[in-house]
This record gives structure tokens, C-alpha cells and sequence, in this order.
């Protein structure tokens, strides 16, 4: 039996138009991730949805090789990383499958990014 790997699931889209929903838009999303979850089971390891991208903090090096933290993220960017899934799958082929059920997925300012997960060696 192959061992399963790994992926992250991504969800980006325009924060604005996400702060923006009605309470039925909002009560729909919901109802999209818990048919997600309910699909994808014990594929599913863990996930979150996220804060805004404005409490963000990010850490900088410097020439003095310390760190320092900054006030927002990296880029400027008109999507943001909005919440994540870690699911197992036995290959990319299921990953997609399984992010296909996302909401994000069918919105024009959303989408889904699929990132395998390296394993320590």
C-alpha cells in the first residue's frame, strides 16, 4: 500500500469583496465548507480560516541579520490568503479532485492553490 501525501489547499480571493458579503452570502460559504468537510472526510488533518490580511505580521531580515516585524504582508496584492486546508490524498490527481469542492472555486475573485507538502527527510 503507497503511502498518502500531503497537500496544502490555498484559498485566495479579494478581501474586499469578502468583507463585503451579506449574511446570506456569508450563511451559503459556510454551508459550501461543510459539504467540503463532509466530503472530504478524514482527508481533511486540519484548516482554518484566517483574520484579515491588516492584522497581519511579517518578519524582515536586515543587513544586521535581525529580524524585523512589519505591519501587513509581504506584497500588496489585490488577493489575499483568506484560509487553508492540510488534507492527505494519495496523489495530485485527488488533491485537485478534493479542492474542487470548495466554494472558492466557483467565485470569479477566488481561487484554490494546491501545494504538496514536503515531508522531513
Amino acid at each position: 500500500m503507497s503511502e498518502m501525501a500531503k497537500y496544502l489547499l490555498l484559498i485566495y480571493g479579494d478581501e474586499r469583496l469578502w468583507e463585503a458579503r451579506s449574511p446570506e452570502e456569508i450563511k451559503d460559504l459556510h454551508a459550501g465548507h461543510a459539504a467540503f468537510a463532509a466530503a472530504a472526510g478524514d482527508a481533511i488533518l486540519g484548516g482554518h480560516e484566517l483574520e484579515s490580511s491588516t492584522t497581519a505580521t511579517c518578519l524582515r531580515g536586515t543587513v544586521s541579520g535581525r529580524p524585523t516585524p512589519t505591519d501587513g504582508t509581504f506584497l500588496e496584492t489585490k488577493e489575499v490568503l483568506g484560509g487553508y486546508y492540510l488534507v492527505e490524498a494519495p496523489d495530485l490527481d485527488a488533491a485537485i479532485a478534493l479542492a474542487e469542492n470548495l466554494p472558492e472555486v466557483s467565485a470569479a475573485h477566488s481561487g484554490v492553490e494546491i501545494r504538496p507538502i514536503r515531508e522531513a527527510s
